[in-house]
C-alpha cells in the first residue's frame, strides 16, 4: 500500500475518559467488524484483567478502512503505571488523538502522554470527550488545555491544535457543538486524513523496522509488531535481528500480518509505513532492530522511563506450599519472570538475596500487582515483601520519587484527606470547587503513596476519585518516616482448621482475616489486632464439650464478617517483616519468620 494512503495515529488520554469506548464506535461504524457478530462493550480489551478491572493494560494496534485509506489506530493505556506501553507505541505514530473529558478535563495522566508526544516531536489533535455529560463544560477544558500544552513548552505549531467534540458513547462527533448534526463518527475520521500527515518514510532504502511490542500465537509463535521505518519486507525474506546490546542473529520472515479490526490478515509484502506484524524467530524482542542483512545498522533503542517502586519476589517457602499451584519452583519462576522483562521493557528484574528471590522494579504498585495476578492464575505460587521506592544517590546525597497526586472528593471529606495527606508531607498546590465537591493537586513523595490507595477508599467511603502520575527526583525527605500499618498483627500459633468458636473469642482483639474453617498454620496472620503490638493466638481452639449442660452458659456466636484481602490490599496492609503469600486459589498474609523463637532471635539481632 502507497504510504499517502496510510495514518497512523495513537489515541492517549488518562484513565477512564473514554479511549477504548471510542476505537469500539470507530469499529462498528466504519464496517470493520462483522456486523452479524455479536460484540461486547470495550472490544479491544481482550485481556480478562482488564475487562474485570474496566481498564486498558496494553497496547493493542487495529486498522480501518475509510475512504480508499488505511488507518492503523493504537489504543493505549490510561493508567500512570502503564506509562511505558505508551511511550514505546509513540515511536511508530505520526500524530496522535488526545482525548480530554469534558467535566474533569485534564488530569495527572493527561499532562504526562502529552509531555511524550511533545518529546516524540507529534502534534496532537484534541478531542473533547463526553460533552453530553452533566456538567460539562467544553470551553472550560479548552482553556485548560491550551494552559497545559503552555506550561510544557509546546511550539507555535503545537499550541494551534485542532479541536473536535465527541460523545463515544452515544457515537457522534462534530466540529462545531453549536450547529453540526449529531450523525455519526465519520466528521473525526474525516479529521484524521485532513490533518494526520502521511509517513515520511524512504521506500527505496533497505529494509528496517523496529519491535515495538510482542505478541504471541499458538500457530505462529512470536509476533514481533513495529512500523516500517523504511524499504519493504516480503514473506521469505532473509533479515538480521539486531539486539540493543548490539548482538546480531539471523532470521527468516515466515509471515507478514496486518491488523484490520480485530483480526489479523496475512499479506505478502510489508511496505514502508505501515505497522506490521512479523513472525519467523523466537529471537525477537521489544526495542530490535528488523534489518536488511546489506545494512545491519541499527535504529536508536527505545527510551523508557526508569522504575520507581520495587519489590521482592521469593519462591513460597509457607508449610501449604504445593497444595493449589503447580508452577512453584526457582527454575519455573525465574523463566517466567524473564519472559515477561522482555516483553515489558518498563519492568526491570534483578537477581535477589540467595538464589530464590528476585528483585522486581517497576512502574508503581498497579503495575507489579497485574504482573502478580497474572502469574497467579497461570498456576503459580510465590511469596512477596511490602512495596518499596527506588532512591538515587548523586553526590553523596540521595534522592527520591515525586509525584502529581490528585484528588476529587466531596468537599465534607476536604479536611480529613488534608490531615491524612498532611501526615504523609504533601504539598497542596492548587484547590478548584466545584458545587458540593472539591478536586485538590499535591506533590508527594512516592514513599507517602504506599498503602494510601485502600485508605482512601476507606476514608471517602467510595466517593473519592485519586490519581498520580510520577514528576521527578527530589532530594530524600528525612521528615517523613515510613508509614506502617497502625495495627499489630494476630498470628496463628499452631497449624489447623480455624473454629468459629476461637474466632467469636478474638473478634474483639481486632478485624479478623480468615473464616471459620480455614486451614491455618503457625506463622500465618490471622487478623489485625486493635493496638499496635502483635499477638499471637490460637484460631483453632473449640469449645470444651462434656456430658453436662449448663443452663444459661450457652452463648450464641455471631461473628463479624472477615476483612477480605485482594491482592492490591495485601500488598498495601503488610508491614516490612510480613509476606503476602500468593497462590491460584488464595491471599495468605504471613511473618517472613514462621516460628516465634525466629521472631524473637532476629528483633535482638
Amino acid at each position: 500500500m502507497d504510504c499517502q494512503f496510510i495514518r497512523n495515529v495513537a489515541i492517549i488520554a488518562h484513565v477512564d475518559h473514554g479511549k477504548t469506548t471510542l476505537v469500539d464506535k470507530l469499529l462498528h461504524q466504519s464496517g470493520t467488524l462483522d456486523q452479524r457478530k455479536e460484540y461486547h462493550e470495550r472490544v479491544m480489551d481482550s485481556n480478562p484483567l482488564e475487562k474485570e478491572r474496566g481498564i486498558t493494560i496494553l497496547a493493542k494496534t487495529t486498522g480501518i478502512k475509510y475512504r480508499d485509506h488505511y488507518i492503523n489506530l493504537v489504543d493505549t493505556p490510561g493508567h500512570a503505571d502503564f506509562g511505558g506501553e505508551v511511550e514505546r507505541v509513540l515511536t511508530m505514530v505520526d500524530s496522535v488523538l488526545l482525548l480530554v473529558d469534558a467535566v474533569d478535563g485534564p488530569m495527572p495522566q493527561t499532562r504526562f502522554v502529552t509531555q511524550k508526544a511533545f518529546s516524540c516531536g507529534l502534534n496532537p489533535i484534541v478531542v473533547i470527550n463526553k460533552v453530553d455529560r452533566p456538567g460539562a463544560d467544553p470551553d472550560r477544558v479548552m482553556d485548560e488545555i491550551f494552559e497545559l500544552f503552555d506550561a510544557l513548552g509546546a511550539s507555535d505549531e503545537q499550541l494551534d491544535f485542532p479541536v473536535i467534540y465527541t460523545s463515544a458513547l452515544e457515537g457522534w462527533a462534530v466540529r462545531d457543538l453549536e450547529n453540526d448534526p449529531r450523525e455519526n463518527m465519520n466528521p473525526l475520521l474525516d479529521f484524521l486524513l485532513s490533518h494526520v500527515k502521511p509517513p515520511k518514510v524512504d521506500k527505496d532504502a533497505p529494509f528496517k523496522m523496529q519491535i515495538t511490542t510482542l505478541d504471541y500465537s499458538p500457530y505462529l509463535g512470536t509476533l514481533g509488531i513495529g512500523r516500517v521505518q523504511q524499504g519493504k519486507v516480503v514473506k521469505n525474506q532473509q533479515v538480521m535481528l539486531i539486539s540493543p546490546d548490539g548482538e546480531k542473529a539471523s532470521a527468516k520472515i515466515s509471515g507478514i500480518y496486518r491488523a484490520l479490526g480485530l483480526e489479523r490478515m496475512e499479506i505478502t509484502q510489508g511496505d514502508a509505513g505501515d505497522i506490521i506484524a512479523i513472525s519467523g524467530s523466537d529471537l525477537m524482542t521489544v526495542s530490535m532492530t528488523v534489518a536488511d542483512p546489506a545494512d545491519p545498522v541499527p535504529l536508536p533503542a527505545l527510551r523508557i522511563d526508569e522504575p520507581t517502586v520495587s519489590m521482592v519476589l521469593q519462591v513460597n517457602d509457607s508449610p501449604f506450599v504445593g497444595r493449589e499451584g503447580k508452577l512453584l519452583t526457582t527454575r519455573q519462576v525465574r523463566e517466567r519472570l524473564e519472559h515477561e522483562a522482555k516483553i515489558n521493557v518498563a519492568l526491570k528484574l534483578e537477581d535477589g538475596e540467595s538464589s530464590d528471590k528476585f528483585l522486581l522494579k517497576g512502574r508503581g504498585e498497579l503495575h507489579l500487582a497485574i504482573l502478580l495476578e497474572t502469574m497467579r492464575r497461570e498456576g503459580f505460587e510465590m511469596a512477596v515483601g511490602r512495596p518499596e521506592v527506588i532512591l538515587k544517590k548523586q553526590n553523596d546525597q540521595w534522592f527520591e520519587p515525586f509525584e502529581l497526586l490528585v484528588i476529587d472528593v466531596p468537599m465534607t471529606l476536604q479536611g480529613t484527606i488534608l490531615e491524612e495527606l498532611g501526615r504523609r508531607k504533601a504539598l497542596l498546590k492548587d484547590m478548584d470547587t466545584f458545587k458540593d465537591r472539591c478536586k485538590m493537586s499535591f506533590e508527594i513523595p512516592s514513599r507517602g503513596l504506599i498503602g494510601f490507595h485502600y485508605h482512601f477508599l476507606m476514608l471517602t467511603s467510595g466517593q473519592g476519585i485519586l490519581s498520580h502520575v510520577f514528576i521527578e527526583y527530589r532530594p530524600y525527605l528525612e521528615s517523613l518516616k515510613t508509614i506502617a500499618r497502625p495495627q499489630g498483627a494476630m498470628i496463628s500459633m499452631c497449624a489447623g482448621d480455624a473454629s468459629g468458636y476461637a474466632l467469636f473469642n478474638l473478634q474483639e482483639r481486632g478485624q479478623m482475616i480468615v473464616e471459620p474453617q480455614t486451614k491455618v498454620y503457625e506463622g500465618m496472620i490471622v487478623g489485625l489486632h486493635s493496638r499496635s503490638n502483635d499477638l499471637v493466638v490460637n484460631v483453632t481452639k473449640g469449645k470444651q464439650l462434656t456430658n453436662m449442660r449448663a443452663s444459661g452458659s450457652d452463648e450464641n456466636i455471631i461473628l463479624t464478617p472477615p476483612k477480605k484481602m485482594t491482592l492490591e490490599i495485601a500488598l498495601e496492609t503488610i508491614n516490612d517483616d510480613e509476606l503476602v503469600e500468593i497462590t491460584p486459589q488464595s491471599i495468605r498474609l504471613r511473618k517472613k519468620y514462621l516460628t516465634e523463637v525466629e521472631r524473637k532471635r532476629q528483633g535482638k539481632d
